[in-house]
């Protein structure tokens, strides 16, 4: 069986207007420090980036930060994280991330969260990786999402050969569960992405 020791978690660098979305990461935070996986992030210190990872740390849990030297004022480095990188640029925060992550998981979030999700998205529909990619649906916030996804299907632009696997859980008790749940089912040997496409992409 396949083992989720490292999720990384994509989502805002504000709290949102709904109240649950910060609960929600809290929670997860938590969740992860109780089960022993690490949160693998962003790197800052606001909105729900920072409440995930003050909620990991909080609780016991392993925080990587990834950030890269940019924004590393605008979105307010995390201090506390074991580990913080600093990259050069956007490309080389997002391989690391992938790199250090066994499963991916998408808050809410704005249009940063969204790329990180999608090309995610596209890495597994190439074939590149199957890592779970989990969408926590909280309060439905990534119903349009699913719908033009959905949308996609019918207009046959994600062909049926194009498979495009995205958990969905509206609860943070299930996300968990989930991923393990999918990575037990998933070959160890496909989810590494080669070095070599990885610096390419």
């Amino acid at each position: 069986m396949s083992e989720i020791k490292t999720v990384c978690v994509y989502c805002g660098s504000g709290p949102g207007t709904n109240p649950r979305f910060i609960e929600a990461a809290t929670a997860f935070g938590k969740a992860l420090a109780e089960n022993g996986v690490g949160l693998v992030y962003g790197g800052g210190s606001i909105g729900l980036m920072g409440a995930v990872a003050r909620s990991t740390l909080e609780h016991g849990g392993t925080v990587t930060g990834i950030i890269p030297d940019f924004l590393t004022k605008r979105e307010h480095a995390t201090a506390g994280a074991q580990e913080l990188v600093v990259t050069h640029d956007m490309h080389e925060r997002k391989r690391l991330m992938f790199e250090r992550s066994d499963a991916f998981v998408a808050l809410p979030g704005g249009i940063g969260t969204l790329e990180e999700l999608v090309e995610q998205l596209t890495w597994q529909q190439l074939g590149r990786h199957s890592k779970p990619i989990l969408i926590a649906d909280i309060d439905g916030f990534w119903q349009p999402l699913l719908a033009l996804l959905t949308h996609m299907r019918a207009t046959q632009f994600i062909r049926p050969s194009l498979n495009v696997d995205i958990l969905r859980a509206e609860r943070v008790e299930d996300i968990l569960p989930r991923l393990r749940a999918a990575a037990a089912r998933t070959p160890e040997e496909t989810k590494e992405m080669v070095p070599e496409i990885a610096r390419r992409l």
